[in-house]
């Protein structure tokens, strides 16, 4: 994990690699959970006999689920100190290449896009790219966007 001490030293990292989480394996569980509290109960994430029968050969992961996994492995990657708090504040730009297989691993890369000063707080974008284990493209890229409130001097 990169540890950022301020938010100087993480201004000096915008267009750096950060490196990557470590691996997590999305389940059934997992996504049948989401899909329950979503309302998002397509035969192609929630059954897997007739997945297995379907395009990809078993039920795949929801797109959102992916993006909502992000957070979880963000906080293996990096973080900064000095700071009251950091929110999500949205996401610029998502795309799902290709498709998540349950039972796969997958982990996330980042990058430092920008780091832009809001008066008392700052907005930072981080391009993540979340990829699956054996997998040829990424299964989702996101310009994430946080803001980050630092302690009062």
């Amino acid at each position: 994990m990169r540890i950022f001490h301020d938010l100087a030293e993480l201004e000096e990292a915008v267009g750096a690699h950060l490196g990557w989480s470590g691996w997590h394996t999305v389940t059934q569980q997992q996504v049948d959970v989401f899909a329950e509290l979503t309302g998002d109960s397509q035969w192609i994430h929630v059954d897997p006999q007739r997945a297995a029968r379907g395009p990809f050969g078993t039920t795949i992961a929801h797109g959102y689920l992916t993006l909502s996994l992000i957070p979880r492995l963000m906080m293996q990657v990096y973080t900064v100190e000095g700071l009251r708090m950091g929110v999500n504040y949205g996401v610029n730009k998502v795309r799902f290449p290709a498709p998540l297989p349950v039972g796969s691993r997958i982990r996330a890369g980042m990058e430092l896009v920008s780091l832009d000063p809001r008066g008392g707080d700052y907005q930072l974008v981080t391009r993540v790219t979340v990829e699956r284990d054996g997998g040829t493209k990424p299964v989702c890229v996101a310009d994430t966007v946080n803001l980050l409130f630092p302690l009062a001097e």
